[in-house]
């Protein structure tokens, strides 16, 4: 699975020193350097180099300041990454090629250029954002069939997993999730009821999301609110 590419290609990235996070604003991955403002690159995971990854890449490049194409190494090295043409493409498009062995290795094939116009500043801001709202690295790159773990979805699960020990007052919630009004009112999920005005209850469904997505104690006070 893209998966399996993840972990490798997140440790060669950082290694150059980004801080990487899978699944995010639709990318298989995003890393941010540590300038301000950020290099921000995207890197797109395939089982194999072939069109369909280039053309994932082209709709991502408007965002980044770096793309990078990943694919693992065919074993006989007759797949695209030792053909020229798809190389030279890439080349001409400003993508990197990286090469992913059985082993875990990670192979440059090419190095995309030092520098790229960001023509989409909205698209990249978004991806920027959500980068440094969302906690860890919750989701692997390239997973597919699974609702994200996002930075919103991150905070909706705190306000749950305070509620389930009764109902509370949003202004107690702001104490650790400051836009807890915001995610109650809107009520994205179907997780929360109001009991009386100020004052919430979990859900069934509420429960349910807390048995699917168990919450390990974290620091999401600095969170801003953004979109789901």
């Amino acid at each position: 699975m893209e998966t399996a590419l993840y972990l490798p290609v997140k440790r060669f990235l950082e290694k150059l020193g980004f801080a990487v996070k899978g699944e995010i604003g639709g990318c298989d991955l995003v890393a941010l350097s540590g300038d301000d403002p950020p290099v921000v690159v995207i890197g797109e995971l395939k089982l194999a180099f072939n069109l369909e990854l280039v053309l994932q890449a082209v709709d991502r490049a408007s965002a980044a300041d770096e793309v990078w194409l990943a694919a693992k190494l065919s074993a006989r090295g007759k797949g695209r990454e030792s053909d020229a043409r798809y190389r030279n493409l890439c080349r001409r498009l400003g993508f990197g090629m990286l090469g992913v062995t059985d082993r875990g290795d990670v192979e440059i094939i090419v190095k995309p250029p030092t520098s790229a116009p960001r023509r989409d500043p909205k698209k990249r801001s978004r991806l920027v954002t959500e980068h440094r709202r969302r906690i860890g690295d919750p989701v692997l790159g390239g997973s597919t069939r699974a609702p994200i773990m996002t930075a919103y979805r991150q905070q909706a699960l705190a306000c749950a997993a305070a509620l389930s020990n009764g109902p509370q007052r949003v202004r107690d919630l702001r104490q650790t999730v400051p836009d807890a009004g915001k995610i109650l009112l809107h009520n994205v999920y179907g997780w929360f009821d109001r009991a009386e005005r100020g004052i919430y209850v979990l859900t069934d469904a509420g429960r349910a999301a807390l048995k699917r997505w168990p919450q390990q104690p974290v620091d999401i006070s600095e969170a801003a609110n953004p979109a789901p």
